[in-house]
């Protein structure tokens, strides 16, 4: 489904340009959930704009279910960590808002999005705006417009991170319940290790700049019922864990244990432990 070969990519043309992606390579078939997550401005989510065609890389291929990608592709949805929704627009108007940049007719579009809003709970909130929705709808609502086009491939970038615990696990399982029967393949940026282990078959775990893989953890028992509550999910989590420390502990020490402490949810008391720790190794002889 996906294939990347060679990708390099530099932001600027200074001195204090940032060479985020290089060389990188990799493969992702189809139908498979990939979760990345690592430290915060490591390249993640560039990676997901250049799989998006929203960035042309400066070297390297890219292909993606065997079309070169040279911009955006008609079959690759999007979804943003702030929604991406339109305060001006209803719900029915930003959920048909892809299909109307395709061509399609207002009224058609329209019918053509009743089984989404439906499947999504959105059914008799047409007319709303986003305004006056809660979070949990309005994220429902950009998974409704990244359905609308029938795409084979789900981008999705920190797209629960603003929600509460349980309309975050409500939607999780929303989005393992829509790719399993569609059979799409998903890529995911996320910065919590539950997260990552609930919803990856496979997780890549990276660090960066420029993005280079630490680890490619298999996780086969991703989506089965009650995955929450398996033994295997709290032992794919420690094992991320370990991953993660690891790359704490490297390197620039404090730098690392600040982007890490940002970017990973962890417990406030484990991330001032970790940041003050650093302090004390710093001032030892």
């Amino acid at each position: 489904m996906i294939e990347l070969t060679d990708v390099s990519l530099r932001y600027g043309k200074t001195a204090e340009s940032v060479q985020v992606l290089e060389r990188l390579s990799l493969t992702v078939p189809p139908g498979e959930r990939c979760v990345l997550i690592g430290p915060s401005g490591c390249g993640k989510s560039t990676l997901l704009q250049v799989l998006a065609g929203l960035i042309p890389p400066q070297a390297g291929k890219i292909n993606v279910g065997g079309q070169a990608i040279t911009g955006p592709r008609r079959q690759t949805s999007y979804i943003l960590q702030d929604f991406g929704l339109f305060p001006w627009k209803t719900v029915e108007e930003n959920v048909a808002l892809a299909l109307r940049i395709q061509g399609t007719g207002r009224s058609d579009a329209f019918r053509a999005i009743q089984p989404i809003l439906s499947r999504l709970g959105l059914a008799g909130m047409e007319k709303r705006y986003p305004r006056q929705l809660s979070g949990g709808q309005r994220q429902r609502v950009a998974v409704g417009r990244a359905l609308a086009t029938k795409p084979d491939l789900l981008l999705m970038d920190e797209p629960f991170s603003a929600l509460d615990a349980l309309t975050r696990e409500s939607l999780q399982d929303l989005i393992l319940e829509i790719a399993q029967r569609e059979g799409l393949t998903v890529l995911l940026v996320t910065h919590s290790i539950e997260e990552a282990a609930l919803l990856g078959q496979r997780i890549l775990i990276f660090d960066g700049p420029p993005l280079q893989l630490l680890d490619n953890i298999e996780n086969p028992r991703s989506g089965r019922p009650d995955y929450r509550r398996d033994r295997a999910f709290h032992e794919t989590c420690n094992r991320i864990r370990v991953v993660l420390d690891k790359l704490v502990k490297a390197g620039d020490p404090q730098q690392k244990r600040q982007n890490f402490c940002n970017g990973i949810n962890i417990d406030e008391n484990a991330r001032k432990a970790l940041l003050s720790a650093e302090e004390v190794s710093s001032d030892e002889p």
